[in-house]
């Protein structure tokens, strides 16, 4: 679907416009919306906009890295919107290309960022503040916003692991931490791609558009700044809660295997007695003493007693 608006030379806004109206002579400049566009839809890129091919072709394929490309009456540029369900974390795609006299927007998917500014844009009564590239902006802003949720989900999902009220296994933690560590390295893909595209267009000078509005867009950079070192503290967070109880479980298997230790210690010198006095051999004189029984107990009682004294002493209990 192709949704375009039209805003004149005496700041009126004309809706519901036809893809053919997109006259650049008509309109003090024009936003041309491609939602989820059909293949023939996909072709006004190239004939009735005459975009590069090369344009064109990343905005075809999926999930091209954020970048900024040049062109003579237009930029264009690749950024990513983030979604998460199921705790996954997946991307997607949203295509701009921008000129002093138009904004085209290319998403395969739904995008709410888009529809939120499209429809800011059409309760507008005054558009002599609007142009677009305050459109670009707008909806970069929202894009980079839309981040944060996210952030801090996953950082209540960090203290819940942290914090383990629910007692859960080691190993369900083990797989909580690593799915939480796989959702931030999601996002990291995408957030320091975003950062290195803001930066571009902060310090280009090509982009007369951006530099007037430079204040605008360098808030947006600040906030990708601040997410940027949101994702790499949690992924800190995530490797120092990993360590914890890596080291927490081999603790707990030391404790086990010295309690193993002790125990096998005592009972090896009383399975020595025990062995020897087993055998059946005729010339064993404590085999037929009367009290030899009762001796060779008591013989293992004091050597079981005296061993756990001297672990004790070693502070092998503490």
């Amino acid at each position: 679907m192709i949704n375009v608006v039209g805003i004149t030379y005496d700041n009126q806004i004309e809706k519901n416009l036809s893809i053919h109206d997109a006259d650049l002579d008509l309109y003090k400049w024009f936003w041309v919306d491609f939602h989820e566009p059909s293949d023939d839809e996909i072709k006004h890129l190239a004939y009735t906009f005459r975009f590069h091919p090369l344009a064109i072709e990343d905005c075809i394929q999926v999930l091209q890295r954020p970048k900024l490309d040049y062109y003579d009456d237009h930029s264009f540029y690749v950024t990513h919107i983030v979604r998460e369900q199921d705790n996954e974390i997946y991307k997607e795609e949203i295509d701009f290309f921008v000129g002093e006299k138009f904004i085209v927007t290319f998403h395969r998917m739904p995008a709410k960022e888009v529809a939120q500014v499209w429809d800011r844009l059409l309760g507008q009564k005054n558009m002599e503040k609007w142009d677009s590239f305050y459109v670009f902006y707008q909806i970069l802003d929202k894009i980079v916003d839309n981040y944060f949720p996210l952030i801090y989900k996953i950082e209540d999902r960090l203290d819940k692991i942290e914090d383990n009220t629910q007692n859960k296994s080691m190993t369900v933690l083990m797989n909580e931490l690593f799915d939480t560590r796989h959702m931030l390295l999601n996002l990291r893909h995408s957030v320091h791609p975003m950062r290195d595209l803001l930066y571009r267009m902060l310090n280009s000078h090509h982009l007369h558009g951006i530099r007037e509005r430079r204040e605008y867009f360098s808030d947006i950079y600040d906030h990708l700044l601040k997410l940027s070192e949101m994702v790499m503290s949690n992924r800190e967070v995530t490797a120092d809660i990993r360590d914890s109880y890596l080291s927490l479980n081999s603790h707990q298997t030391n404790n086990v295997m010295k309690v193993l230790t002790i125990i096998t210690s005592i009972f090896a010198p009383l399975t020595f007695i025990a062995g020897i006095y087993g055998m059946n051999f005729e010339n064993m004189p404590e085999l037929t003493w009367k009290y030899g029984y009762f001796l060779s107990l008591g013989v293992m009682v004091v050597i079981g007693i005296l061993m756990f004294l001297w672990f004790k002493s070693k502070g092998w209990f503490k």
